[in-house]
């Protein structure tokens, strides 16, 4: 292990949330409810409670809802990455952030990602795991067959010592991007300003062989539609009622 601090991450809070229509026709994705709170609490929640101590969120659609929203928030600290002018796409998020990141390695997490933990908090595993002697990115993977929510071909093999290879067109990949990664800052070092894709960063990684992956143990749910939502209520209710 590189004994690397992890203490910072983004959260992607910007999208429009066009598959949640009509729920997003007036409110922002990230501050639609599951379980009583919202999507984005979730994901803050979970993140203060792996200890990480400052949060950066972007914001662009109904951006005024979550600067409200997150005024009175204490822990971690919240900074605002105002994309009202321009959505930067995911990449492009990033890239604009950078400075408020800091130098040392930081989390970026989709605010629609959640899940049921089994065990020992998943944050904390990425944390653990992190070993920026030998990669640049962490991804967290889920399976692709058994995600709430995901119907698609799934995205990642990943080999015995976590590095991947994307699925090849035509074919299906047993492991779907779950939403969460850890970057060096190194990587966006000379990235172009404006929108881009993450995906730029994680080939640049494979290239290099120093993109990883590990495997998320518990239920993973892609809250992206109204039906994902009321699958996932479902599924929070039977837990609660066990």
């Amino acid at each position: 292990m590189s004994g690397d601090m992890i203490s910072h991450a983004l959260v992607l809070a910007a999208g429009f949330g066009q598959r949640m229509r009509p729920l997003t026709d007036t409110t922002p994705k990230p501050l639609v409810r599951l379980g009583g709170k919202p999507l984005l609490d979730h994901v803050l929640d979970r993140l203060a409670e792996a200890g990480i101590t400052d949060a950066i969120v972007n914001v662009h659609y109904l951006a005024d809802q979550i600067e409200t929203h997150l005024a009175s928030r204490e822990s971690p600290r919240i900074t605002i990455s105002d994309e009202r002018s321009e959505i930067l796409d995911t990449g492009g998020a990033v890239n604009k952030a950078r400075q408020t990141l800091g130098a040392d390695p930081f989390f970026v997490h989709n605010s629609d990602s959640v899940w049921v933990e089994h065990g020992e908090s998943t944050l904390t595993r990425m944390i653990e795991d992190w070993d920026g002697d030998i990669m640049d990115c962490l991804l967290l993977l889920a399976s692709a067959e058994n995600s709430l929510g995901y119907s698609g071909r799934g995205d990642f093999h990943m080999n015995d010592d976590g590095t991947l290879r994307r699925r090849a067109q035509g074919e299906r990949a047993p492991h779907v991007f779950a939403g969460v990664s850890i970057y060096k800052p190194s990587l966006f070092a000379n990235c172009p300003d404006g929108p881009f894709s993450l995906n730029r960063i994680w080939d640049e990684a494979i290239a290099n062989g120093r993109l990883r992956a590990i495997s998320h143990t518990g239920s993973w749910m892609h809250v992206g539609t109204p039906d994902a939502l009321a699958e996932a209520e479902r599924r929070l209710d039977g837990l609660d009622a066990a």
